[in-house]
């Protein structure tokens, strides 16, 4: 499980942009987006990195992120 904490987000349309994010990087990935902690969790194979870029593109910041 990578998790990522998201800052910027406010509303459904970013959780949607967070969320197409992250099926970019990994279609198969299994997530959850909590808006009002910026947590986004992922459950994928792929390296945490990979999903942090792709939501920093989406305009984003990433304030951490790790395994759990």
């Amino acid at each position: 499980m990578i998790v990522l904490t998201v800052e910027g987000m406010s509303c459904d349309h970013c959780k949607k942009a967070v969320a197409n994010a992250v099926a970019g990087v990994d279609p198969k990935a299994e997530y959850s987006i909590d808006l009002e902690s910026g947590r986004v969790e992922v459950s994928s194979e792929l390296p945490a990195k990979s999903f942090a870029d792709a939501i920093e593109e989406a305009g984003y910041d990433i304030a951490g992120t790790q395994a759990a």
